[in-house]
């Protein structure tokens, strides 16, 4: 995982326990996997654990004693679940702000202007592997995230943006900051990974 400067989210203090949606949601995930494969479930487990911390304190991450409640809730060592929260770039393991903006700099992005979208980042305060002072942004560089065919792109929590430009990133940076969801996907109009200006095949649904 990036290192990430922490921001001026108080450190927390636990204990942790699930909510009841959660727990449930905790449960159904477990029963997935053969008695004896719990452990199977971590991943799902740390996945949900991070976006109940993001729901109660504004910052998607995963402190000590929530690594710990979920390594004993599958059985596993503690250090075994710390081994996967640290190698997945998907978990955070100190505080990050209330909009994870995660630019692509893979080739694709890179060749489509993703440096102009770490500039817009960059000309609104955000600094990479930093969070902003005011604990709203943080702002990573990460590997491919799978949308090449619109790129440049970037995922911010769980929304993708695509089809970047300078201008387009920095009116999404503004409308975050304002308290407003701008329209994830497409800045251009594309459904899906269809052409620019419309699919040319198939254009009718059946």
């Amino acid at each position: 995982m990036a290192d990430i400067a922490p921001g001026p989210v108080a450190p927390f203090e636990g204990p942790f326990g699930w909510t009841p949606d959660n727990a449930a949601e905790a449960d159904r995930i477990i029963a997935l996997y053969p008695e004896g494969r719990q452990a199977s479930a971590v991943m799902p487990l740390l996945w949900l654990a991070q976006g109940q911390m993001a729901d109660a304190t504004g910052s998607a991450w995963l402190p000590v004693p929530v690594i710990e409640f979920v390594a004993n809730q599958v059985g596993m060592p503690y250090i075994r679940v710390y081994e996967v929260a640290s190698f997945y770039t998907m978990y955070n393991l100190a505080p990050v702000g209330r909009y994870h903006v995660q630019v692509c700099g893979t080739t694709p992005c890179q060749l489509r202007g993703s440096d102009d979208i770490m500039r817009a980042c960059k000309d609104k305060g955000l600094k990479k592997g930093a969070n902003t002072p005011d604990g709203l942004f943080t702002l990573s560089e990460v590997e491919c995230l799978g949308a090449c065919a619109n790129a440049p792109m970037v995922q911010i929590n769980a929304d993708n943006y695509e089809d970047l430009t300078y201008e387009t990133m920095t009116a999404i940076i503004d409308a975050l900051a304002r308290g407003e969801t701008p329209a994830a996907g497409s800045q251009i109009g594309r459904t899906a990974s269809c052409p620019e200006g419309g699919p040319t095949t198939l254009v009718e649904f059946a």
